[in-house]
């Protein structure tokens, strides 16, 4: 029996697209100050800095900060916000997995409907979607020494390694390697 529309799983729009949470290192923030503000006083590194002192002091013990502290902090450490933002793991799905949730979603299918759709679809990707070829060569090399072989040494070392690597692409083609 096919499942109903509400038990398929739905993308977590939390953890992947472009939408994706990152995660912000208050700590760095915190070390950062420490580490910049040195031997002033923090009244004297908060005024400096354009906060007040008691933000300043929760802040560089590991309060998190608002948007506008935050900013001018940055400003004063002379570092862009953007580095104390780390990206959080993101879950790949698959183009495939994402038009059937877009099927299923659909208020204008009826479950039934959409799970015909979705094998449909499955089926056609199956026949038609070619296993994903490797970027690189099986073999490579770089030859920064070329230029001081002897004359035609590199050509024929060239002519080895382009024998080799054919050689091993046709052996992980026939699942021998």
């Amino acid at each position: 029996m096919s499942p109903d529309r509400s038990q398929l799983p739905l993308p977590d729009l939390e953890t992947s697209g472009p939408d994706a949470v990152e995660q912000f290192d208050i700590a760095e923030l915190g070390r950062l100050l420490k580490e910049r503000r040195g031997p002033l006083s923090l009244r004297q590194a908060a005024a400096e800095a354009g906060v007040s002192f008691s933000t300043l002091t929760r802040v560089e013990a590991g309060a998190q900060p608002d948007l506008a502290t935050f900013t001018r902090l940055c400003a004063w450490l002379g570092v862009p916000p953007s580095r104390f933002f780390t990206p959080t793991v993101t879950r790949q799905i698959s183009p495939l997995d994402q038009a059937i949730t877009h099927l299923h979603a659909d208020p204008r299918l009826t479950g039934d409907a959409a799970n015909k759709i979705s094998s449909v679809l499955r089926d056609l990707y199956d026949a038609l979607a070619k296993e994903a070829v490797p970027a690189t060569p099986a073999l490579a090399c770089h030859l920064r020494a070329a230029s001081v072989l002897r004359p035609g040494v590199p050509r024929r070392l060239a002519g080895l390694l382009t024998d080799m690597n054919t050689e091993l692409e046709r052996l992980v083609e026939a699942g021998e390697l």
